[in-house]
């Protein structure tokens, strides 16, 4: 029976479109491939950011940031930080200063997901990360993922791709997103690593939110162990970006300090070991020789720079938000100074 008589609500639609663009048409191609070669995923787990929706957006959301955060209240303060600059140096309207500051005052004091300000809806939204995997690899970048060139790196990374992104569950896709995206409909956590609750809230989420949207790839470092992998290096929103950042983090390890009178000695991980140095030095060199690469071996470890997706869960109201089940390390807090609504700060107590 059809629950939805008429048009579907929009976080129940996947509207699939075809492009017969020629750049599309290799992307399509390239997508099929590299799902038969790569047909399971490895979810990683939760990550969390900031989305907003103002006037006439409904039921469209925006996200603000990264959505690269591992705890709800990280991207809680993020959200406190949003806000406070925003009534600092956004406005000199004092009814407007005064309800950013209101939204602020409550991030301070409440774990709370979700605040409105000025008129604008403000959320904690929530995303799982994953990885495509076939016969044990994890799936590395794709020929037609957007990519720079370079190895400065000093250089600034490519702009982020997530920040301004648009969660529209109707939105238009292509066929091989459309495709993803049906198959992840029914996507919770089954493997016993995972305790009971959160088991339990992600099946329930399936039902709460059932809807999905794919955010932007990103792209991280990993060490492939025999039995799993551990992250080397942050998102990137390129292939390139995650091979500088392997090159950085082989290259420039943390140095050690001169010593000083009291000075305690620093932890064995802290010192630099100067032959390894210089294996480590001559391995990334020669890394940055090769046209794109995506992995290296050194001395028995194996570094691979692996492609990352996102799927946010959708509801009729928008995305998820965190789950009961979504543990923090600490709580709300006070993080800048008391402001009022002439922009006038006050610091200490």
């Amino acid at each position: 029976m059809d629950d939805h008589l008429g048009k579907s609500p929009d976080h129940l639609t996947i509207n699939v479109t075809r492009r017969d663009d020629p750049v599309s048409e290799v992307t399509e191609a390239d997508a099929f491939a590299s799902v038969r070669k790569y047909p399971n995923i490895v979810v990683r787990g939760p990550l969390f950011g900031l989305a907003e929706q103002r006037r006439g957006d409904r039921p469209r959301w925006r996200l603000l940031g990264e959505l690269d955060t591992g705890f709800p209240q990280m991207a809680r303060d993020e959200l406190n930080s949003h806000l406070w600059f925003k009534a600092k140096d956004d406005t000199e309207d004092r009814a407007v200063r005064r309800s950013l500051l209101e939204a602020v005052a409550r991030l301070e004091t409440d774990p709370v997901n979700e605040v409105t300000a000025d008129g604008v809806r403000y959320r904690i939204v929530r995303a799982d990360e994953f990885t495509r995997i076939g016969d044990g690899r994890l799936e590395p970048p794709r020929a037609t993922d957007p990519d720079d060139d370079g190895w400065d790196l000093d250089a600034p990374d490519p702009p982020s791709r997530s920040k301004g992104f648009v969660v529209d569950h109707a939105a238009a896709v292509g066929l091989t997103e459309g495709i993803d995206r049906a198959g992840l409909l029914r996507l919770a956590y089954t493997a016993e690593r995972f305790p009971e609750d959160v088991r339990a809230d992600s099946h329930r989420a399936v039902t709460t939110h059932p809807g999905v949207v794919l955010l932007p790839t990103t792209f991280r470092v990993v060490e492939s162990k025999e039995l799993s992998w551990s992250m080397v290096t942050g998102q990137y929103s390129t292939p390139q970006g995650a091979r500088r950042a392997l090159v950085h983090h082989l290259t420039r390890p943390v140095p050690q300090l001169p010593d000083l009178p009291d000075m305690p000695e620093l932890p064995a991980w802290m010192k630099v070991d100067e032959k390894e140095q210089a294996v480590n030095e001559r391995a990334a060199k020669k890394f940055m020789a090769r046209r794109r690469p995506n992995e290296l071996v050194l001395r028995g470890r194996r570094f691979e720079v692996v492609r990352v997706e996102r799927v946010m869960r959708i509801g009729p109201d928008g995305p998820e938000k965190p789950r009961p089940s979504d543990v923090d390390d600490y709580g709300p807090s006070k993080i800048h100074p008391t402001m009022d609504e002439h922009g006038v700060l006050t610091y200490g107590d």
